[in-house]
């Protein structure tokens, strides 16, 4: 029977690596300024991509609901107003409407 601890350790050392390696590697590696404009976007796709089906979820039968609070949170980021005043106007948006 193999050790626990020693699965422990090995799969630490299998998550650990593939986030260190990129941090080393990248300041080496000299991209093309249209790569890097490219790559720099890639948080916020993945951030939509992560937020928008939880937006129109937040009332099953009502996505209009969420809708209506996602676009008042966008509109209040617009003015750039700090994060709490954004997300209890979008609570609130979602509480009257509900």
């Amino acid at each position: 029977m193999i050790n626990p601890l020693f699965i422990i350790i090995l799969m630490a050392v299998v998550t650990v690596l593939p986030r260190l390696l990129p941090a080393f590697i990248v300041d080496r590696i000299r991209f093309p300024e249209w790569m890097g404009r490219w790559l720099e976007v890639i948080p916020y796709a993945a951030l939509g991509a992560l937020i928008f089906p939880g937006v129109i979820n937040v009332i099953p039968d009502q996505p209009y609901i969420g809708l209506a609070g996602g676009t008042a949170a966008i509109l209040l980021s617009v003015f750039k107003l700090h994060i709490v005043i954004v997300v209890l106007g979008a609570s609130l948006v979602v509480y009257l409407l509900n």
